[in-house]
Formats: C-alpha cells, structure tokens, sequence
C-alpha cells in the first residue's frame, strides 16, 4: 500500500475534526514522491506501475479536496 494511503487511513482512524481535517496536509515524503512521478511523467519517463501510483495520488488529493470543502461547512455552521 502507498505511503499516502497509510497516512490518510491513520489520520481518519485517530478520529478527526472539521477542523483538523482542513489542517491536513500529505507528508514531507509523500509530496516528494508525487514530485518524483510528475517530473518523469513531464519527461516522458513513467512507467505502468508509477502511472497508477500517480493516478492514485491524484484520487486521494481530489478526496481530500472534497473533504476539506465540505469541512468548510461545518466549521462556518
């Protein structure tokens, strides 16, 4: 499993907030790894298997994106 996934999985398990989960931000490494995928992407150099991984990435950003939106809400009400 991808090191983001075990960080999202974590956060969520310990219980969360509206508002911790508009603070949540990937780890240092994880940020890097999606830098990594990108720039092999932009040169033409990613593979299947990191090709998926990237496209995981991006669901788990769009998730969290989406929570975080919605997050808004709680936090104005």
């Amino acid at each position: 499993m991808m090191k983001a996934y075990d960080e999202l999985i974590d956060f969520l398990a310990s219980g969360t907030t509206p508002e911790r989960v508009l603070l949540f931000k990937p780890s240092t490494e994880s940020s890097l790894r999606v830098r990594e995928l990108i720039g092999k992407e932009k040169s033409g150099e990613l593979n299947e298997e990191e090709r998926s991984e990237l496209d995981s990435y991006f669901q788990l950003e769009h998730l969290m994106r989406l929570t975080k939106a919605r997050a808004h809400n709680y936090v104005q009400s």
